[in-house]
């Protein structure tokens, strides 16, 4: 239980790899690579089984890679008929399978190592690489962005102002906007991304702060 009065649970979903040397009681062997829909799978499935012990509802969220995989689980549940959530949140998210085209003032914005390993090639690539093949790219549960968002609940999401996703979360929160979706989107001034991952970072409580009064809101 968080100090705020929330139950947390995370979710320790497979990380996309390589196929990879295995240690087995048989000795070594290559163990198969893991792509799209694998974590998907996985964190549907947890989901349900915390559904059915949350009777007041569930919020999901997740940060970068986490927040399109949550929003993924989302269509997928709509997909199947699963029970609605109560709310999602997104923090810095790609939602989409290739970075929409970013803004000359957040190019300008860009700081430090992040501004070459977030260009845009390189996010692609790391988009190719979890859905494991081409086709998989336009799937709508590995990339929600630019799809149909119908039966999303009400989202918040925060995106960093030195982040070069940023493209992506503004794009994804004007398409939930526009499927007439509840969205509360904030851009944190001065932040770069993974400032979730930096409790001593000032966006870091800014963050939690607006996730806590949009939770309280619900």
């Amino acid at each position: 239980m968080s100090t705020a009065g929330f139950r947390v649970i995370t979710v320790g979903y497979q990380l996309a790899t390589v196929s990879r040397v295995r240690r087995s009681t048989s000795g070594l062997r290559w163990g198969p690579a893991v792509h799209y829909p694998v974590p998907v799978d996985e964190v549907v499935a947890v989901v349900r089984e915390v559904q059915r012990g949350a009777p007041n509802g569930v919020i999901l969220g997740g940060a970068s890679a986490g927040a399109c995989l949550s929003a993924a689980t989302v269509l997928r549940l709509v997909h199947e008929g699963g029970d609605a959530l109560a709310g999602v949140f997104f923090a810095y998210g790609l939602f989409h399978s290739a970075l929409p085209t970013r803004s000359r003032e957040l190019r300008r914005r860009l700081r430090g190592l992040r501004r070459l390993v977030h260009a845009p090639m390189i996010l692609n690539l790391m988009n190719l690489h979890y859905a494991g093949r081409q086709s998989a790219l336009s799937e709508p549960d590995a990339f929600p962005g630019g799809h149909p968002l119908r039966g999303f609940p009400p989202a918040l999401m925060i995106d960093a102002d030195h982040d070069s996703m940023r493209a992506s979360g503004g794009k994804f929160a004007m398409e939930l906007s526009a499927a007439r979706i509840a969205v509360d989107y904030h851009v944190l001034p001065g932040a770069c991304h993974s400032f979730l991952n930096r409790p001593q970072d000032p966006s870091f409580a800014d963050s939690l702060d607006l996730f806590i009064d949009w939770a309280r809101g619900l």
